[in-house]
């Protein structure tokens, strides 16, 4: 069990598959698939609480018949899936698996769709998606999910019998474990090879097997995948002793192409790259030597080494330096403070650093130095970073608005902005004539003098005390509100177009994005949950002995826990032994409700207020944490007032009631508010 069977002979196709036969020995009693063995159990009889035990974790958690998908229904469940991703992003794309097998195939995904609408909490189970940037942008650089299915990845995907046959005789072959534990495994990462290997691969470091055959067979074990001792995966010797990866077929042209995307192709660009760096050395090393021979070697005009022709490079001017002094000088301009020194912004290349020359002006070309860069692999992020600072300069000198990415260099020229020449506007129309008719006709025949006179005296006044018109004034605040407007309708959602960073942020937060965004909801969920804390301390009470808290729902107000701590729950002071009932107003008052005038003592039967205490607590941990938050915040008036207004969550109110609430909360507009109303009204933006 685990070992591999003696394998056929083995015969090359097309160069790089080869196809090959291994068995596998099988547990007596058991199918040769989950689903044969699962029909063989339903058609017995009731499952009994030994066969239950012994089956895997996750198919006891089903125990329900459940239908494989079928070749035919492939297409149509990963259909379901992707649309059922995107209606419900919030979700783990595992629920859609089980739902869309749950349910029969008549109008399948209209019944998931309705069920989750209706009953969301029971299916999903506290199973939402959470952002995860690192796997963003794996899946942005790879660009592994190409087509239809792009929303949903490929190992979340339903998959056929013939790969899970495959991957499971795979999994047997390489994992010296038990054939239950591997399927267990296979199935919850959904029989994905590459998702379900590194679980497999901690289970066997801590198997007995494996550790008592390691010290007899030296046998070790690869944590990745790789193919230096892949089941799968031969080695043909080539030419002077090099060799090349060899991938065997698996049965299955799916998990085939999976391998050699995951396993051969980066093997094989890694040796390539190997290969021509020990390429590179040689042939530097042996036309050194034969340059040295001739008595041809050059001396560097920077660090004066001497170094063959193929070593150097030059400016414009002649001056011959060598590709160590331009590293060296690159280096310290990207990572350094010598990027006024070294770099001409202008030309966005190298400045000669010849120590020979009395300050050329000269620079090295761009070519020379990405040549340079480029034969080495170390050296390549070297020109990424140089690339990098030259873009972010020219941006700055271009003075364009931009969005930029929160977690690279990555800039866009803000959508929003128009040039002069292409703004154009119009007036709404209301009916069959535009808005400035009326308009028009109304101010030429009532308020002509009197707007004149307006204008003339803000005109005086905005000239006198901001050295501007008038007329500037109204154009840049209604700029600024079709702005303002526009910015409004757009999406937050703003995707990085850099390839190595592919990242998904906000706009207005500039957080990682995750579907459903809430801005600020790290501080939100702060807020939220010290206000929370304080409410709910505000009515409890805790005994300081045992810990145990509780309320009071009647009787009086002296309080004895389980544990013979007696307190007070009106003053939450403890009551000792001989204090008993002293502790409490024993006084005579002719009409209840009212407070003693002779003492100070706490009533024995009086109730305070629970929600004006509530309140009060409520009212004192908003201060607490804007005071303690403050800093952090900033200036951001925005922020401030978009948390303060957010998180507050009003009862369930009537309509006269709620109506009531908004008429109290309102206030009376800025500035702003008025004008992008006016501009929304009149103006089609």
């Amino acid at each position: 069990m685990g070992k591999s069977a003696k394998s056929q002979p083995d015969f090359q196709v097309s160069g790089i598959f080869k196809v090959s036969t291994y068995g596998r020995r099988r547990r007596p009693n058991q199918s040769s698939s989950p689903s044969e063995y699962l029909s063989r159990q339903n058609s017995s009889g009731p499952w009994s609480a030994k066969e239950v035990s012994d089956q895997p974790l996750t198919r006891c958690k089903k125990l329900w018949p459940m239908k494989e998908p079928e070749e035919t229904n492939l297409r149509e469940l990963n259909d379901g899936l992707v649309t059922l991703a995107e209606i419900f992003p919030d979700v783990q794309i595992e629920v859609f698996r089980e739902m869309l097998l749950s349910f029969g195939e008549e109008s399948r995904l209209a019944v998931v769709t309705e069920a989750l609408l209706r009953h969301k909490a029971h299916w999903v189970r506290g199973r939402h998606k959470k952002c995860d940037l690192n796997t963003q942008r794996i899946q942005g650089i790879n660009q592994v999910l190409p087509g239809a299915y792009g929303i949903v990845a490929t190992e979340d995907r339903f998959r056929s019998a013939s790969y899970k046959e495959a991957v499971e005789n795979l999994a047997f072959q390489e994992f010296d474990l038990s054939q239950s534990t591997i399927k267990d495994i296979l199935a919850g990462a959904n029989y994905s090879y590459a998702r379900a290997h590194p679980t497999l691969v901690a289970l066997l470091l801590k198997s007995w097997r494996f550790s008592i055959s390691s010290l007899f067979t030296g046998k070790k074990l690869i944590h990745t995948l790789d193919a230096s001792n892949h089941p799968l995966v031969s080695w043909l010797s080539k030419e002077h002793g090099s060799q090349i990866p060899i991938l065997k077929s698996s049965g299955c042209p799916e998990l085939d192409k999976e391998l050699l995307e995951t396993i051969i192709i980066p093997t094989q660009q890694k040796l390539r790259a190997r290969q021509e760096q020990i390429d590179y050395r040689i042939a530097r090393d042996i036309n050194r030597a034969e340059v040295e021979r001739q008595n041809g070697l050059i001396d560097c005009e920077c660090c004066f080494s001497s170094l063959s022709f193929e070593e150097l490079t030059a400016c414009d001017s002649g001056h011959l330096i060598c590709t160590e002094c331009i590293k060296r000088s690159l280096k310290e301009a990207v990572f350094g403070q010598g990027w006024q020194r070294y770099i001409n912004s202008d030309l966005g290349s190298l400045r000669c650093v010849a120590a020979t020359s009395n300050e050329c002006s000269a620079t090295v070309p761009n070519v020379l130095v990405r040549q340079v860069l480029s034969m080495d692999e170390t050296d390549k992020k070297l020109i990424q970073k140089l690339d990098e600072r030259l873009t972010e300069e020219t941006l700055i000198k271009s003075g364009l608005p931009l969005i930029r990415c929160p977690f690279c260099c990555y800039a866009e020229v803000d959508e929003l902005y128009l040039p002069e020449v292409q703004r154009a506007w119009k007036f709404k129309r209301f009916g069959p004539f535009p808005i400035y008719i009326p308009i028009a006709f109304t101010l030429c025949i009532v308020t002509i003098p009197l707007a004149l006179a307006i204008f003339i005296l803000f005109s005086f006044l905005f000239y006198l005390f901001l050295r501007r018109s008038f007329g500037q004034f109204v154009v840049h605040q209604f700029r600024e509100s079709v702005l303002r407007i526009r910015r409004s309708r757009l999406s937050l959602k703003f995707t990085c177009q850099n390839k190595y960073c592919r990242q998904i942020s906000c706009l207005s937060c500039h957080k990682g994005w995750s579907d459903i965004h809430v801005c600020h909801e790290s501080s939100l969920l702060s807020l939220r949950t010290q206000v929370e804390l304080a409410m709910s301390l505000a009515v409890k009470r805790t005994c300081p002995c045992c810990n145990t808290s509780f309320v009071k729902s009647s009787g009086c107000n002296k309080l004895t826990c389980v544990c013979g701590y007696q307190m007070c729950y009106v003053c939450r002071k403890e009551i000792s032994k001989g204090e008993g009932y002293r502790h409490f107003c024993e006084h005579f008052r002719p009409k209840g409700n009212q407070e003693c005038g002779e003492c100070l003592k706490c009533d024995l039967y009086r109730c305070e207020d629970d929600e004006l205490v509530v309140k009060k607590a409520k009212q004192k941990a908003e201060t607490r944490w804007m005071e303690k938050e403050g800093s952090r915040l900033g200036s951001n008036k925005a922020t401030r007032k978009m948390l303060e207004e957010k998180w507050k969550r009003d009862g369930e109110v009537s309509p006269f009631t709620s109506r009531l609430r908004a008429w109290q909360k309102w206030r009376i507009p800025d500035w702003q508010q008025v004008t992008d109303t006016l501009v929304g009204f009149l103006v089609m933006i």
